[in-house]
């Protein structure tokens, strides 16, 4: 069950030319403490600026601890790691591996979740990794995508999960640092009005919290579910829930990639078309540029922000975290950015698009289909595919 928590100011960032200036304002106004989680920190315009501004902070002696994962994170090891050490910036690798050389479930089980906490006064949680949205892309059209700036209560639950994480991969990576005191968010009055919920996906207490979160959502829906996310592979459990909000004549939006840059996920999950695209549920894929989107809106009043994907991996065995916030006025700029995307960058599917595909394609789709229900099987999860 989700616990929501009152007296939260939250702003919906668009994008990393949202994000990332808002990420170094507050990186630069540090004075005691900053934590950076990210999966991805790339050594490009964007990495290096960002980079700069956390030696900046440590120089003026703020404590910098920045943790990345080891296998998302395997160019930042090489390329930025060794500078910012030399600077004062500490720095842990989740699960330091060159490859994933099976499918081994604790190898597939990596740190995914996007956290930036400064000060405990402020933090910021999302899908953004540090890199360039135009990486590939390509200008004009960023990599699209959320995050979310937080004041307030819900501080204290996001600080303990980083603070715990912290020192998890510490003694993990035997560092000695588990008994250093960390700051914790003051007590003081609210921040905003809004209503949210921080939510973790882990492998001990957490493991089902985040897509529980959708669940209930969707299981509540009454007039309309928008989901719009990069990887979508769902689970029976959660591909049922759909398909009976649709059957009550709740209407249901699905926004997918249309660029992919993981083929065969996205052929994976092109395989599902026809179920949906039956039973009433409308679907676009975003081609503008990549859509890297982990976010959804249901009856304009609640709606989630983060990290994790609908696919096994996310929400079976990678480490995410997502913000949950139930207000009308939050969640109505959220489905308004995402009317925009679809109008100005996603095309619609119909049922006869499917049935004009060549045939290699869907037979592409179905190898691929299979390919990911085997990879999930080996994994130890096949019975909820």
């Amino acid at each position: 069950m989700t616990v929501l928590v009152e007296g939260n100011a939250i702003a919906l960032l668009e994008n990393g030319l949202q994000y990332f200036p808002a990420l170094e304002a507050e990186i630069d106004s540090a004075r005691h403490e900053i934590f950076l989680e990210t999966y991805i920190f790339s050594r490009d315009v964007v990495g290096r600026r960002i980079a700069a501004a956390l030696v900046r902070a440590a120089a003026r002696g703020v404590r910098v601890r920045v943790l990345v994962d080891g296998f998302g994170g395997r160019e930042f090891v090489r390329d930025l790691m060794p500078g910012l050490l030399a600077d004062g910036v500490e720095v842990l690798i989740f699960r330091r591996e060159l490859r994933l050389t099976s499918l081994r479930r604790h190898r597939l089980r990596r740190m995914h979740r996007k956290i930036a906490l400064i000060d405990a006064r402020v933090a910021f949680v999302g899908g953004i990794n540090i890199t360039d949205d135009f990486e590939l892309s390509g200008p004009p059209h960023p990599r699209y995508d959320y995050a979310v700036r937080v004041e307030g209560p819900l501080l204290a639950e996001i600080a303990e999960a980083v603070h715990r994480l912290w020192r998890l991969v510490s003694w993990a990576s035997l560092q000695r640092r588990l008994q250093e005191a960390m700051r914790l968010p003051r007590r003081g009055p609210p921040a905003g009005g809004l209503r949210a919920a921080f939510l973790v996906r882990d492998n001990l207490r957490h493991r089902r919290d985040i897509e529980d979160a959708y669940l209930a959502a969707i299981g509540r829906a009454r007039e309309e579910i928008v989901i719009a996310n990069a990887y979508f592979f769902p689970g029976r459990q959660f591909r049922q829930a759909l398909l009976e909000a649709a059957a009550r004549g709740v209407r249901v939006t699905l926004v997918l990639q249309g660029l992919a840059d993981h083929p065969v996920l996205a052929h994976a999950t092109r395989a599902l078309y026809p179920h949906f695209l039956q039973r009433g549920i409308r679907l676009f894929e975003y081609h503008r540029s990549y859509l890297h989107a982990k976010v959804a809106v249901v009856d304009r009043r609640w709606a989630t922000v983060g990290s994790s994907n609908i696919d096994p991996f996310s929400l079976w065995l990678a480490r995410e975290a997502n913000v949950v916030v139930e207000d009308a006025g939050f969640a109505g700029s959220l489905h308004r950015s995402l009317e925009s995307a679809v109008q100005e960058g996603a095309r619609e599917l119909h049922r006869e698009d499917w049935r004009r595909q060549r045939t290699l394609r869907r037979v592409a789709s179905w190898l691929a289909y299979q390919a990911v229900r085997l990879a999930i099987g080996i994994a130890g999860y096949g019975g909820r595919h």
